[in-house]
């Protein structure tokens, strides 16, 4: 039986390569935006890396805190919190100095008609964040959404990708890496770009809302007809590890899975899987928002987690009524609209 302990167990056993990463890295953590849907075990994680690399590190989880739930489980496992909204005049100055930085906070949804919140977000608090940690060590989270969309049979976007974001949400993200940029070529901080392109915890991803419009009888769209995904326990390790990459010649990489995954082959998968029917809507383009993951699997290794086995997963924890963070991808969305 799939439980909440279970999937947070899973999600937070850290490999031996990440111990021994944990044991290079120098100096405290925190990490920005950490209430967010990866923050929570990405902080406990890291907690158990340290723990089973026999050292002791100050974990820093920094976020508003406004759900329970998160909490709870960081506070049952002894992680250091400090409730701060990072859009407050001298919160981020009053946040203590460390030598390592994962900053995970941003806004996507909820973008359209609230453009200047998602801009303040996204564009203004980077720059707070690189003058009060120029003398740090930084892993900032962006998105695949920077790059263009391309051809279905690409193999994706690499790290050398020009990118052409549409929308808003796609812009502001890229100002928030121009800016870090920034900081590090005028500071000289160690700067490491993430670039995600979609993790599954089973309680939010594309797999999940496949999976929820499947049992609540709404058809599937194929304007999008396929996308990357990665194992959150493993998205996670590799944000961990990047710090050691971290340079102020600013070090960047796509974070996603190496399969591409079509959409309408997935929804049968979990139709099946669901014992339920599956109808779709929409025409296939030739082209989609895809990561190359070729750099990241050369540096940290394939996923641990295979895409066939999230799908079984995924289902699984539909019918065995886990809970929804509430906070669906949109990955269809091919026009920048959040």
């Amino acid at each position: 039986m799939w439980t909440e302990e279970r999937l947070d167990t899973l999600l937070t056993n850290p490999s031996n390569a990440l111990i021994e990463d944990m044991k290079k890295i120098t100096g405290d953590i925190m990490i920005l935006g950490a209430g967010g849907k990866m923050g929570p075990t990405l902080g406990l994680l890291a907690k158990r890396a340290c723990e089973s690399a026999g050292i002791t590190k100050r974990i820093i989880a920094v976020s508003r805190f406004s759900d329970p739930i998160v909490k709870k489980l960081l506070s049952d496992h002894q992680i250091e919190m400090i409730s701060a909204d990072l859009l407050e005049p001298g919160a981020i100055a009053s946040l203590p100095k460390v030598e390592n930085i994962i900053y995970m906070a941003g806004k996507k949804f909820g973008t359209n008609g609230n453009e200047y919140q998602t801009w303040a977000m996204n564009a203004t608090v980077p720059s707070l964040v690189m003058e009060h940690f120029k003398d740090s060590r930084i892993v900032a989270f962006s998105t695949g959404n920077i790059y263009p969309k391309v051809a279905i049979y690409s193999g994706g976007a690499t790290e050398e990708t020009h990118p052409e974001p549409v929308g808003e949400y796609a812009m502001s993200s890229l100002s928030r890496e121009r800016i870090f940029e920034y900081g590090a070529n005028s500071y000289g901080t160690k700067l490491a770009i993430y670039r995600l392109n979609y993790a599954v915890d089973l309680r939010y991803g594309v797999l999940y809302d496949i999976a929820e419009n499947i049992m609540n009888n709404r058809p599937i769209s194929l304007e999008s007809p396929c996308f990357n995904c990665i194992w959150q326990g493993d998205a996670n390790e590799v944000a961990i590890r990047l710090l050691l990459h971290a340079d102020s010649s600013v070090f960047r990489l796509n974070v996603t899975g190496p399969e591409t995954i079509g959409v309408k082959q997935t929804a049968l998968k979990l139709a099946k899987r669901l014992g339920k029917e599956v109808s779709f809507v929409g025409e296939e383009s030739s082209t989609a928002y895809l990561n190359n993951a070729c750099k990241m699997t050369e540096l940290f290794g394939y996923p641990t987690v295979s895409i066939n086995t999230l799908i079984d997963w995924q289902a699984e924890w539909i019918l065995s009524g886990g809970r929804s963070l509430g906070k669906p991808t949109h990955f269809e969305e091919r026009k920048g609209n959040f």
